[in-house]
């Protein structure tokens, strides 16, 4: 889904066969109302994964018209050098603009709901108008792939590497089965590895969002990697594939997919980044999310402004750093090093329990916590350069355990754009941050 920004950037074989594959429906100007001002040469791309389940998709169960459970915007900036993706959780609460009926949907009144109830009222346009709307930001094209597609691009890479965590998946809605640990997935698991949700983590669509985020980093490396840009049958196996798998407005034209093409051809996968909405859940919806302000506000304005540095990175907002309570323990070997960690994290606004020696010596940094402390034990591996984590399965307690061990590298440089928001870039790899 995501992948078919970076896709583009390798349209220089077969130009001509691969271009006459895309498929264009129009959105018109008049159902997009009121718009933002487009302000700077950044691209902005809106991408649905459609749940379009007739035809070669019926076999995933069989509803009326169209859905979406993923929309991303794709901000490309001026010098297309680098490119930011921003996900809006499904289960988002927000104010719907108003939509006109067209063929095929009922139209959208103006008001609070579900954000993928755009498309499911008005399809592309009334989702176009609703994120415009939302963020502020002047959206260029939009792109839209079905399963059947995604599926293809995944097939044509020779399949997207993933770590699967113990243990294992077995989820018969997504129809998937997998083994834990490192594997390269095909199209058809790669659909069900990213449209499964409530047999992984949390069941939430947060955990899904992230693991499609994931999956679409990794799938983009393997599209950016020199075994598939300097095979030109891989090369143009994968073009083929994109572009009979999408559907853009027509003003995406095929010149426009050369140009940005060809004005993209050094971008590299550390400078694709993916993003999510600053958000929590709803004290007043149970099971929805809202947007967290003015962390959201901030994130929009600075991308309408071609204003991202690679400081800028989301999720969810976290619990404040001072209900977040950690006993820090020292089995380093070196002298005095819990003293000084705790009081660096004092001043970023932790509450420090107590420092003391740890039971034994450690070669690793880790993070041990209880199942009801997993939210703060997150927020301190994040400050961390290197840790992993321990669970503890039978506890209780929320409080949380930092077990400074040999290896122990410090702690992050401290963000300076966008407070306690999380996000990674392209290169990287879950099987070594697990």
């Amino acid at each position: 889904m995501g992948v078919v920004v970076g896709a583009a950037s390798f349209v220089v074989t077969g130009y001509v066969k691969v271009t006459t594959n895309v498929k264009h429906e129009s959105v018109p100007t008049s159902d997009l109302g009121h718009r933002p001002d487009k302000i700077n040469p950044a691209l902005n791309v809106l991408i649905v994964g459609s749940d379009q389940r007739n035809g070669a998709n019926a076999r995933y169960g069989s509803f009326a018209g169209e859905r979406t459970d993923t929309i991303i915007l794709a901000h490309i900036s001026p010098k297309r050098d680098g490119a930011t993706l921003i996900s809006f959780p499904r289960d988002s609460l927000v104010q719907l603009p108003a939509c006109p009926a067209r063929k095929g949907f009922p139209g959208q009144n103006a008001h609070v709901g579900m954000i993928n109830e755009s498309f499911n009222s008005g399809g592309i346009g009334c989702t176009w108008k609703t994120i415009e709307t939302l963020t502020k930001i002047h959206i260029d094209h939009y792109v839209k792939v079905d399963f059947t597609g995604f599926k293809a691009m995944v097939d044509a890479l020779g399949g997207v590497p993933v770590c699967v965590p113990e243990p294992g998946i077995k989820d018969k809605k997504a129809l998937l089965t997998l083994a834990p640990g490192k594997q390269t997935l095909n199209g058809e698991q790669s659909l069900g590895y990213v449209r499964a949700r409530y047999s992984l983590g949390d069941g939430s669509d947060i955990g899904r969002i992230q693991r499609q985020q994931m999956f679409l980093a990794s799938m983009a490396k393997k599209a950016m990697s020199g075994e598939t840009l300097t095979n030109p049958g891989a090369l143009l196996a994968l073009l083929d594939a994109v572009t009979k798998s999408i559907t853009t407005d027509p003003e995406l034209t095929p010149s426009v997919l050369k140009d940005l093409a060809l004005s993209a051809e050094g971008l590299k996968a550390g400078s694709i980044r993916f993003i999510t909405t600053p958000w929590h859940y709803s004290l007043t919806s149970p099971g929805r999310v809202e947007w967290v302000q003015p962390q959201a506000k901030s994130l929009f304005t600075m991308v309408a402004k071609d204003q991202l540095t690679s400081k800028v990175d989301t999720g969810e907002q976290k619990i404040p750093k001072s209900q977040i309570h950690v006993l820090v323990q020292n089995g380093s070997g070196r002298s005095g090093l819990a003293t000084n960690v705790a009081a660096i994290l004092e001043q970023r606004g932790y509450h420090i329990l107590g420092v003391e020696d740890a039971p034994k010596p450690y070669a690793k940094t880790f993070v041990k916590y209880t199942p009801n402390g997993q939210t703060r034990a997150a927020r301190v591996f994040r400050e961390l350069v290197k840790s992993t984590t321990f669970n503890v399965r039978n506890g209780t307690t929320q409080q949380v355990v930092l077990v400074l061990g040999a290896d122990y590298q410090g702690l992050k440089e401290p963000k300076t754009t966008i407070e306690d928001v999380e996000g990674f870039d392209a290169t990287h790899d879950t099987c070594t941050t697990r």
